[in-house]
């Protein structure tokens, strides 16, 4: 799917050099058809790399993706240079009176704070609303997907006993799962918190569905029977050293820091990291652009959710 963002995006130079189809916005504007409108609320710090991240994997399919990128006004990243925010994102209310056939909410480094206590709550709170009514299937991953279980479901996150780091190997358990469609029995998803969201609370609620789990990292994917909402407790989106870097900044800071396991050859972290979920990832975000967005979303845009 050739993936369609702003000319001057840093994240097109960089897929374009690793091979990936990126369509810029004047060669995609001479293609007679409807491209899938997808907008990112990207809560993420470091807003370059999280974008580059989901752009890659969005990225390699036979249409056209558009994506939109927004930011919360109640929080001011200060992570990512202010040029490029006034360049690339919008906020909220420059997109509510929209339709999108796909949004994804990314993760946030808010997870020991109570959801209430931060400072965009209310803002996210206000997004998560709309969506039920302006988005045919909104993704979301990690501290995304548990605010998002929290918002409409009621179901609240747990500290964990210590931080869950490493690279876990998973299975799928809702064998139908079409996000699932093509997954080896045993896949690999990077974990990076300290927070998880309780089995048994989950089961409670008829209208989620668990699909996939790791005995180490708990439950990974939950969704709704029609899909129009999708729960994704880790990073599949994570670049071969994202958790290096994480690893390191706290172990040179020397804060206390485990090597993340399954991650280096023998958890040596002097050797190259192994990366045995790009594959998985790949496939995920593809099934869900496919069965969840693509093949059901409407042609016509305005009648999404109606």
């Amino acid at each position: 799917m050739p993936i369609k963002i702003p000319d001057a995006l840093p994240a097109a130079k960089t897929l374009k050099e690793e091979n990936i189809f990126v369509m810029t916005e004047k060669r995609a504007i001479t293609q007679d058809i409807r491209p899938l409108r997808v907008v990112i609320l990207n809560l993420m710090p470091k807003k370059i790399e999280t974008e580059t991240q989901i752009s890659r994997l969005l990225g390699n399919s036979p249409i056209q993706v558009e994506l939109e990128l927004i930011a919360t006004k109640s929080h001011t990243s200060k992570n990512t240079p202010i040029e490029h925010m006034l360049s690339f994102y919008k906020t909220f209310d420059d997109i509510k009176d929209q339709k999108f056939d796909g949004m994804i909410i990314t993760g946030a480094p808010v997870e020991m704070m109570p959801f209430e206590k931060v400072d965009y709550w209310d803002e996210l709170c206000e997004i998560m609303e709309w969506s039920k009514k302006n988005v045919h299937s909104t993704f979301h991953i990690c501290w995304g997907a548990q605010a998002g279980l929290y918002y409409h479901y009621g179901i609240n996150k747990k500290i964990l006993p210590q931080k869950m780091f490493g690279v876990f190997p998973h299975k799928v358990e809702f064998k139908n799962s079409t996000l699932f469609r093509g997954f080896d029995d045993i896949f690999y998803v990077p974990h990076s918190r300290h927070t998880t969201v309780s089995r048994d609370d989950i089961e409670k609620e008829p209208k989620l569905d668990i699909l996939s789990s790791s005995d180490e990292a708990g439950v990974y994917a939950v969704a709704t029977e029609s899909g129009n909402q999708i729960f994704i407790m880790g990073h599949s989106e994570y670049d071969a050293v994202t958790l290096e870097a994480e690893y390191l900044r706290d172990k040179n800071a020397g804060l206390e820091i485990a090597v993340p396991k399954n991650y280096y050859p023998n958890d040596d972290d002097t050797k190259q990291p192994m990366v045995t979920w790009r594959s998985g990832a790949n496939l995920l975000y593809s099934n869900w652009l496919n069965y969840f967005v693509y093949q059901t979303t409407p042609y016509d845009i305005n009648k999404v959710r109606v």
